[in-house]
């Protein structure tokens, strides 16, 4: 297994822009930016042309066996919710997965895997719109259907177009760490990490007002004075609103609680400190605004499953 290797699944009917999600993140040479070369691999489920639901048709390079010794192995999409896909496709997976590929089901890639029997018992994520034919058709599925994407180790699942961007952005943010992440993110012209979950693209967006506006200037203040206290009454002040108002606006925004934005905020922080500096682990808890160096133990180990200082041994390895 080649961990620079990555296995993108193409099938009869796909969404141009699914496809071009996983290659546009993994495909081109960034060496310049600092990221690896991956080996970007588009593999066919059947032999031919592919039709493609934009009018023109793909030929894709490799077939299923494509698939083996990839390190990831991302099904972009899939064409209908209720029709099964291939058995060739399936085992496939299945091969890959036992020999350590961690496998990545992006939007309704996810009815891949659970066909599969893969995300049985697992917890995963779909877009919101088929959330609850998927809930139905797979019931030992614990689906959240509240997430941008899930990362329960070996398998990711992720929400709907958008989202699968910020999924292999994620896959970016593991394998090369947080700064050079948000290097390509920043080429790519999206946000390096989205806060919150698709239930905040269900309803009525944050309208383009007054408010949102001084919310927007609220935020951009706090990720400057993440060192300082900060809670709810401290952000409705500088955006000039009630507390109320100021939390209707913050959840309708964010899909979070002000303290959940705080903890994603100082920990990504965190993060870029460990892996871009050398100062201990004291001082980036007090810049990070976690007062004390065993809260951020705690906090971090909580997030991600390992201690700061062995995620800064990872990436410096790295």
């Amino acid at each position: 297994m080649n961990n620079d290797i990555v296995a993108v699944v193409a099938f009869d009917n796909i969404i141009p822009f699914h496809l071009s999600v996983p290659c546009i993140v993994f495909g081109e040479d960034r060496r310049a930016l600092g990221l690896p070369q991956f080996d970007l691999r588009v593999c066919s489920t059947t032999p031919g042309p592919l039709p493609t639901t934009a009018g023109f048709s793909i030929n894709a390079p490799y077939g299923l066996d494509g698939l083996v010794g990839a390190g990831t192995v991302i099904v972009p999409s899939w064409h209908d919710t209720t029709e099964r896909p291939p058995e060739a496709l399936l085992e496939a997976l299945h091969a890959a997965h036992r020999a350590g590929a961690r496998l990545v089901g992006l939007c309704l890639g996810a009815i891949v895997l659970a066909e599969a029997g893969l995300l049985d018992g697992r917890p995963a994520t779909t877009h919101w719109r088929w959330a609850e034919q998927f809930a139905q058709q797979y019931p030992r599925v614990r689906l959240n259907p509240d997430v941008l994407y899930i990362d329960d180790g070996d398998i990711l699942t992720s929400a709907g177009v958008a989202a699968g961007l910020d999924c292999c952005l994620h896959l970016v943010r593991q394998r090369c760490g947080a700064e050079l992440a948000n290097r390509l993110a920043r080429l790519l012209v999206v946000p390096p990490h989205r806060e919150g979950g698709q239930a905040q693209f269900i309803e009525r967006p944050l309208p383009q007002n007054a408010g949102g506006a001084r919310l927007n200037a609220a935020l951009l203040w706090a990720e400057q004075h993440l060192a300082e206290p900060l809670d709810v009454d401290a952000l409705a002040e500088q955006a000039l609103m009630s507390r109320r108002s100021f939390t209707r606006h913050f959840r309708q925004a964010t899909g979070q609680s002000v303290g959940q934005w705080l903890l994603g905020r100082r920990l990504a922080l965190a993060q870029r400190l460990l892996e871009t500096g050398d100062w201990g682990i004291e001082r980036i808890a007090a810049e990070a605004g976690f007062g004390s160096a065993v809260t951020l133990r705690q906090r971090f180990a909580q997030a991600f499953d390992t201690s700061p200082a062995a995620y800064r041994r990872h990436f410096r390895g790295n």
